[in-house]
């Protein structure tokens, strides 16, 4: 079995999380991943130590790859990273614009003066405008993007995990395998320029749009959809908490057949279609409490299934460690870490023919001179 990206070898000049998370799917594809530490090491490897001694942060983002430790502001590491760059396929960066630059490794300077190349980049707000410079960290671009307006309830919030690092990072892998397939045609390289803003406004252009052309901004919805309702969390008679998600009005006459208990209630004309029900939300939502408040816990979920009605357990993380789905496909395993052997989520893609990914974080510098050697040879051949 061969991997999609076997042979394709990848250099990072990476902190943090963004081109990290990245770079970890080309690895988990099959591309050699040298990833290129300040002498300290990735920042994000000190961000904790709670799995065994490591930082989840850095063995989420970093497994399957090669650590080399250089100094890039000195002349020696300087000169060590171009010939690194000369000799591989991709090389990504999520330094600022302004960094990049000064040392000459942006996207369009390495993409011309090498033409092979594919040079990608990730930075907060774009290589143009008056943020170009700024500093832009996850919950930053949260905030620029919006996302702490529609997040919440009375009080605005944050999403709860990385968002702006993962999309952009995603959407850096997205352009990076699309500029393989191009070049694989051609021959030709690619500048890649990916923004974290631009990113993330992406992925906000429903709620956006909504607010541009519905007539302004709504409230945050929190536990409920802002547009679509039954759809948000219901407690259980036992104390557990249930998702409960309709998205017809079809589905909506069969919970109200099924669960209610009342099929009238499915053509009332207070709840009829979706935009009457988002208008009434706190009398349909009333209505539904009572009726899950005289039912156990089992009978309501049993009735849920019998009306196909969407539904899902609110899991805190201990529930999503020892999730049933997930443990009955084996989508954990074995990672070996410098600190010892832990248990990871598997890479989620399932490609027919794809070897298992390489399950291994790396020390810092753990690979200096046998990858330095054997890049840098490959530069030299291609000159």
């Amino acid at each position: 079995m061969t991997a999609p990206l076997d042979g394709v070898i990848v250099v990072a000049l990476e902190q943090a999380i963004s081109a990290p998370f990245a770079t970890r799917q080309l690895a988990d594809l099959g591309a050699t991943v040298i990833k290129i530490e300040r002498p300290e090491g990735d920042f994000a490897r000190h961000y904790d130590s709670v799995v065994q001694g490591e930082s989840a942060f850095f063995v989420w983002a970093n497994r399957g790859k090669q650590s080399i430790a250089l100094d890039v502001k000195e002349p020696e590491g300087a000169a060590t990273l171009m010939s690194l760059i000369a000799g591989c396929d991709v090389f990504l960066h999520n330094l600022s614009p302004r960094a990049a630059t000064s040392l000459g490794i942006d996207a369009t300077t390495l993409h011309e003066r090498y033409p092979h190349l594919i040079a990608a980049e990730i930075s907060g707000y774009g290589l143009d405008g008056p943020r170009t410079d700024d500093k832009a960290y996850d919950l930053a671009i949260q905030a620029e993007a919006g996302v702490f307006s529609v997040t919440g309830t009375g009080e605005m919030s944050k999403v709860g995990f990385s968002v702006a690092d993962i999309c952009s990072g995603m959407y850096a892998m997205s352009g990076i395998l699309a500029a393989l397939v191009r070049r694989e045609r051609t021959g030709e390289g690619a500048a890649i320029h990916v923004s974290m803003l631009d990113s993330l406004v992406e992925w906000m252009s429903a709620p956006l749009y909504g607010a541009v052309y519905g007539g302004g901004q709504g409230p945050r919805a929190g536990r409920r959809h802002h547009a679509i309702a039954p759809y948000g969390t219901f407690e259980l008679a036992d104390g557990s908490v249930v998702l409960i998600a309709v998205q017809s009005d079809g589905e909506w006459r069969s919970m109200a057949e099924h669960l209610m208990g009342d099929p009238d209630l499915g053509v009332d004309e207070r709840f009829d279609t979706n935009a009457h029900r988002i208008a009434a939300v706190d009398d349909l939502e009333d209505a539904i409490r009572t009726r899950l408040a005289a039912l156990k816990a089992s009978e309501a979920l049993a009735l849920l299934e019998e009306g196909r009605i969407a539904h899902a357990r609110v899991n805190d993380l201990a529930g999503v460690w020892q999730h049933e789905q997930l443990r009955a496909r084996g989508r954990f395993g074995p990672v070996s870490t410098p600190s010892g052997d832990v248990e990871l989520l598997a890479s989620p893609f399932d490609i027919s023919g794809l070897p298992a990914a390489q399950q291994r974080v790396p020390a810092l510098d753990e690979h200096q001179a046998e990858v330095i050697e054997e890049i840098t040879r490959r530069g030299r051949e291609r000159q």
